[in-house]
């Protein structure tokens, strides 16, 4: 296979992550997000709000970390940020699916992006860490707009949303206030039960 070949092949394999639906749904309620389009959103608000960085960060690191970090589920599947099971069995999981999946680069590609996907999952570097805040506030901001009807349809507590939302001030600080602002005010609405 030529290079350009094998480039083609994960182009289109990476097609199939607009396949797979998250649990969260699209701002004010609409359908179910998929994985593209989550990503798609967290490398555009990692752009407008790289200002908040706890340190100077490279951009287009952070903006790639965004987009290649959840190619993985097309093999492993979308696992829910709240389900203990799931998260038991992700990490073999999405192991398994990224050799597979880099595997379809050239060498040269496959090194850089599984590189690029294990900082991302180590929060080894700021952009790392950066990144990790937009993954995380992304899903907030639509549970959010929609009332938190995902939440409540899973029985999500607060101190669940806290645990997950908590390392987001490794990453910024401002935008680790604004998540835990989001959280209280859910709270008060009744939407997040602290119990």
């Amino acid at each position: 296979m030529t290079r350009l070949e094998q480039q083609l092949s994960f182009i289109l394999e990476i097609d199939k992550e607009k396949n797979i639906f998250r649990q969260t749904h699209l701002s004010g309620g609409g359908r179910a997000e998929n994985d593209a389009e989550h990503a798609w959103h967290m490398a555009t608000m990692a752009w407008l709000l790289r200002e908040y960085a706890n340190e100077p960060v490279d951009i287009a690191r952070v903006m790639m970390m965004c987009l290649i970090h959840d190619i993985v589920e097309i093999d492993a599947g979308d696992t829910y940020a709240y389900d203990p099971a799931g998260l038991q069995t992700q990490q073999a999981r999405e192991q398994a699916a990224k050799e597979r999946i880099y595997a379809l680069l050239p060498d040269d590609q496959r090194a850089e992006l599984t590189a690029l996907f294990d900082e991302f999952e180590a929060w080894s570097t700021p952009e790392a860490r950066f990144a990790h805040v937009m993954d995380n506030l992304q899903p907030l901001l639509l549970n959010n707009s929609n009332g938190g009807a995902d939440w409540k349809a899973h029985g999500v507590k607060a101190a669940q949303v806290r645990g997950r939302q908590g390392r987001n001030r490794l990453g910024s600080e401002r935008l680790g206030e604004l998540t835990e602002s989001i959280i209280a005010a859910n709270v008060a609405k009744g939407v997040l039960p602290e119990e």
